[in-house]
């Protein structure tokens, strides 16, 4: 089985970042961002996309938690990148919905090298903000737009249905992690998953 193992750090005067990440691992996980909820959803991350991922995030919390939980969205997102690119032998394309409870989330991905995010919580009725534990859930969005652009993935979050915002949240991650797992499976039948020659 192919491992593909990077070990990044970020040091800026609002983060001071430091990860390492094996693509093709087991799932085991070790996170310490300062922000307990998104420690438990990097956790998620990690076990339902088998990737080993260990961070350690000492940032400006008495501001808030956005610059963290940015800044490890970049931090991973650049490790995914050198990780993944170049694409040989994988699948490229996955996609997941994941229920918890009374919310439903479907993950879209297209492992192109190129970064987008689309992020629709329409489905929720009401505008997507409010604290889940010290997590400000507007950076959902925020964390996932960091990841994306810097990893070049194409991904498409689209909330189907739910209330309750910890349950909706989470399956968010769980559907990222389950989508990206599946796009990244290896396939000996395929050799550059491009009709271009290279991603």
């Amino acid at each position: 089985m192919q491992t593909q193992c990077v070990e990044l750090a970020r040091k800026t005067k609002e983060t001071d970042i430091t990860l390492s990440l094996n693509l093709y691992g087991s799932g085991n996980v070790e996170i310490q961002s300062g922000i307990g909820f998104f420690n438990h959803m990097l956790e998620s991350l990690g076990k339902h996309s088998l990737m080993d991922i260990k961070l350690t995030c000492k940032g400006d919390l008495d501001v808030d938690g956005h610059h963290s939980i940015e800044d490890c969205g970049i931090l991973l997102g650049k490790a995914l990148n050198q990780a993944i690119y170049p694409a040989v032998g994988i699948e490229r394309f996955g996609n997941a919905s994941v229920v918890m409870d009374e919310a439903c989330v479907e993950c879209d991905i297209d492992v192109s090298n190129r970064g987008f995010l689309l992020f629709d919580t329409h489905a929720y009725k009401l505008p997507f903000k409010g604290m889940v534990g010290g997590f400000d859930v507007e950076l959902t969005e925020e964390f996932f737009r960091a990841l994306c652009l810097n990893a070049g993935l194409s991904v498409h979050i689209v909330l189907k249905r739910g209330k309750n915002l910890h349950h909706i949240i989470e399956a968010m991650f769980k559907a990222f992690a389950v989508s990206f797992r599946r796009a990244m499976n290896t396939n000996p039948r395929i050799s550059i998953p491009s009709t271009k020659g290279t991603l």
